[in-house]
């Protein structure tokens, strides 16, 4: 893993993907199955991030297929 400030607020993460599959599943656990000493805000920031990860996923998994796709035509 490796992890760089770009600006203040703005860190940029290198990570493998079963490294990034790790922390999702556990982000998973905790916006879907916490105890609940766990404040709903932060339940739903979690979920708000999981969305926003599985829409980007979805893209990736777009792109590389279109990219198999030109590469098989061209």
């Amino acid at each position: 893993m490796r992890l760089e400030r770009t600006r203040p607020t703005v860190l940029r993460l290198v990570l493998h993907a079963h490294e990034l599959a790790t922390l999702m599943t556990a982000a998973r656990c905790v916006a879907e199955a916490t105890p609940a000493e766990i404040p709903e805000s932060a339940r739903e920031e979690l979920r708000a991030l999981l969305r926003d990860y599985d829409q980007q996923l979805r893209r990736l998994d777009t792109t590389a297929t279109d990219e198999t796709d030109r590469s098989r035509s061209g």
